[in-house]
């Protein structure tokens, strides 16, 4: 059987005259005595390095559909293997993935697997992708890139379900791997992103300018609304015509609804008409192709087309219903060539199924 690395080198990083070292590899530039963890806690000073702790192993492997990530336009109603380690780079206040993405045990990466095996095992599945999720891919970047290309060699896609904050230099290289990303856009203040997210705003921008001008990455936008914190009509009329304006109106953007969790548990749950308003003020300022989340709504779910505004693919969660596409993604009723990347349809489900690799 393959085993993982105890630690695994990196190369973003330099060091400093005082005997530090500085990760280059997100704008927090940590500077570390040797044996000192990042903020994101598995990347470690240790003889003058960086190295990476969590390479090959996982907290856990799970079977989806690529609907839940969530890309409504990325090969509709196939599978993707699922998998993240520990740690993150940002500290959201109200992270709802907080037992693993805040984790400082390394007990949490109960599973381990090679990316060799990752592949096997998604080839062996069905499964059309693989999706670095649960924590962010950035902060186990070595290991993200190495199972991308083990899958590229059987045909499987990789997805990467991130923050984007991260550095210019590594972020080249982070996507020249990737096929598809789901970017979370948190909120659209400086505000937010320094008093929720100990982050800034800027690096995440620049990450999706990056996909949109220099990429082929096909990528979606999600932003996950919070009462009185990121959820104002003003903040959204600027968030959704900056999407417009610099990405363009085919990308798609999702709007969530929060539920109280880690730091804000006295926050209330997102009431659904304030996420079906984000999706109006979406549709109003140009952009083809808004969805709703958390929320049980059809209709705002679906997808539409911009040619003739009938529905052409209709979702229950995260179960796909009609569908009036070609198997390129062409409206029957129009012609209207829908943005996305499609295949022969398929119907994995709304179920999450749990598996071991190793």
């Amino acid at each position: 059987m393959l085993q993982p690395p105890s630690v695994f080198k990196t190369h973003y990083w330099h060091r400093l005259d005082d005997g530090r070292v500085i990760c280059d590899l997100c704008p927090r530039h940590c500077r570390l005595r040797d044996g000192k963890r990042g903020a994101c806690f598995v990347r470690q000073a240790l003889d003058g390095e960086i190295v990476l702790t969590s390479y090959g192993r996982s907290s856990g492997f799970c079977i989806d559909p690529i609907e839940k990530k969530p890309l409504n336009h990325f090969y509709p109603g196939s599978s993707v293997l699922s998998f993240g380690t520990a740690g993150c780079n940002l500290s959201c206040k109200f992270c709802q993935n907080w037992s693993i993405s805040k984790s400082r045990e390394i007990d949490t990466l109960g599973e381990t697997a090679m990316p060799e095996q990752i592949a096997q095992a998604a080839k062996r599945y069905g499964c059309d992708s693989i999706a670095f999720t649960y924590n962010d891919p950035v902060i186990f970047m070595e290991y993200a890139v190495d199972a991308a290309q083990a899958c590229h060699e059987l045909g499987i896609h990789s997805v990467a379900v991130s923050a984007g904050y991260m550095c210019d230099e590594p972020r080249i290289e982070f996507y020249r791997y990737m096929d598809a990303a789901n970017i979370d856009l948190k909120g659209f203040t400086e505000r937010f992103y320094h008093k929720i997210c100990s982050g800034h705003l800027a690096p995440v921008l620049d990450t999706l300018l990056y996909l949109h001008h220099e990429t082929d990455v096909w990528f979606e936008i999600t932003t996950l609304l919070i009462p009185d914190e990121n959820d104002s009509t003003d903040e959204l009329e600027q968030l959704t015509r900056w999407v417009y304006d610099n990405l363009g109106p085919d990308v798609p953007i999702h709007f969530s609804a929060f539920h109280p969790d880690f730091k804000m548990l006295d926050k209330p749950r997102t009431p659904p008409k304030t996420v079906q308003r984000a999706r109006e003020i979406a549709i109003k300022n140009g952009l083809n192709y808004a969805y709703v989340g958390n929320i049980f709504d059809e209709a705002g779910d679906s997808t539409y087309c911009p040619g003739c505004k009938k529905k052409v693919l209709s979702r229950n969660w995260y179960e796909l219903g009609d569908c009036v596409l070609s198997n390129q993604g062409i409206c029957n009723y129009c012609g209207y060539q829908i943005a996305g990347r499609f295949a022969p349809p398929k119907a994995f489900g709304r179920h999450r199924i749990p598996i071991k690799i190793a």
